[in-house]
């Protein structure tokens, strides 16, 4: 048996075995698959047993690297896999959103762990947070964390939150996630229309127009949550709709 770990093309792997091997978990493993990033199985026994080519290791562990490093949603990656993306456009993009962020980043100043601490936030909160890589802490000489920007804003959110009264119990710090994955959808469409609308019909400098897109973008989706909230929540508190769900 070979036991060095080398990849070879006609060895066929379970799911759990090709996540071992790329180091890449099975459900992003699955997730890719289900967004046509990687071949189907090479071999399927049965409805819920499969195996695939070790060759795709390489493959998966770029996707994800490209997810990391770049940043890039998966329809820009299948794109750049399959020949037909531009990686310069994508470039483009990224550099103008990373400027066009810090210019509109929502706090001013720095903040402390420790005076954070002292606005409301929890120990349990910041931890949940910096493994979800919401916050990026930055330490200084002296080991004090310090926030700024986005990552100060965010935390000043849920200072304001427990200041105001609404506990831990009525609005968990958990519901970020929530948040996070309803917003994921919306992020890959709009990066798609920048780079169908703008970074792929700009001449010269793109880097202005992706700033001011942005921007834009921030503004609109504020305006349009405010204007739905109304009418989705008069029709999520419909009497026929109630009733509806009391019958099922």
């Amino acid at each position: 048996m070979d036991t060095s770990g080398a990849v070879k093309k006609s060895e066929l792997l379970k799911m759990k075995d090709l996540a071992l091997k790329s180091g890449v978990p099975a459900s992003t493993i699955k997730h890719y698959l289900r967004e046509g990033l990687l071949p189907e199985p090479s071999l399927r026994t049965s409805k819920n047993m499969a195996y695939y080519d070790a060759a795709i290791i390489p493959r998966i562990k770029l996707i994800k690297e490209l997810q990391k490093t770049r940043f890039l949603p998966l329809q820009t990656i299948r794109e750049l896999l399959d020949g037909t993306g531009n990686l310069e456009h994508d470039d483009n993009l990224l550099s103008g959103l990373r400027m066009a962020i810090h210019d509109i980043s929502s706090s001013d100043g720095t903040a402390t762990r420790a005076e954070l601490l002292a606005g409301g936030m929890t120990d349990e909160e910041f931890n949940w947070l910096i493994e979800r890589k919401l916050l990026s802490p930055k330490v200084t000489e002296e080991g004090d964390e310090t926030y700024s920007g986005d990552d100060l804003a965010l935390c000043q959110t849920l200072c304001r939150a427990r200041q105001s009264g609404l506990r831990s119990d009525m609005l968990p710090h958990t519901i970020i996630e929530s948040y996070c994955d309803g917003l994921a959808e919306l992020i890959e469409t709009e990066l798609q229309l920048f780079r169908a609308g703008v970074v792929s019909r700009g001449d010269g400098d793109m880097q202005p127009l992706i700033r001011a897109a942005t921007a834009l973008s921030e503004s609109l989706i504020l305006v349009l949550r405010r204007k739905l909230m109304v009418p989705i929540l008069s029709s999520l508190t419909n009497p026929e709709d109630l009733q509806a769900e009391s019958d099922e």
